[in-house]
């Protein structure tokens, strides 16, 4: 075979090693998110308002490397579970702030064990996820 063809095989692509690890691990998500009525985009942004609450839409779609188009929805869904409130800045009216409820609050600690129930599921040790994570974070980096 030549060395073209060989470049066009799927087993060669890192590209669909990715996307079939991400596929996976969504799946993998799936039922220990749903113990909490939350799809894996809705436990993002959740995993980033437990640390950042009162953050704006746009530091939000920033962190999370995500258009308003696919945030606003997504955000409305979690404020329909009374988990999020969207309010107006009080510096600036345009600027959408988010803010969790108390309920939104009380998930956190309902949500605790799942980092350490996918590390489980993933396997490797400690070293090996972070070299992982952070060559993910090199491509990712790089493709931005």
């Amino acid at each position: 075979m030549s060395e073209e063809f060989e470049a066009l095989a799927l087993e060669n692509q890192v590209c669909f090693a990715l996307y079939s690890a991400t596929n996976a691990m969504v799946r993998a998500y799936r039922p220990l998110l749903e113990e909490l009525s939350l799809t894996y985009p809705q436990y993002l942004v959740m995993m980033v308002l437990w640390k950042e609450s009162g953050i704006s839409v746009k530091t939000l779609g920033e962190k999370l490397h995500l258009d308003s188009g696919t945030l606003t929805p997504l955000l409305k869904r979690l404020e329909i579970k009374q988990l999020v409130i969207r309010d107006r800045s009080k510096e600036d009216e345009r600027v959408r702030v988010l803010h969790l409820t108390p309920e939104g609050q009380a998930l956190k600690h309902k949500a605790s064990n799942i980092p350490e129930l996918m590390r489980c599921k993933v396997g490797g040790n400690v070293d090996e996820l972070r070299q992982l994570k952070l060559l993910s974070e090199k491509v990712l980096s790089h493709l931005l």
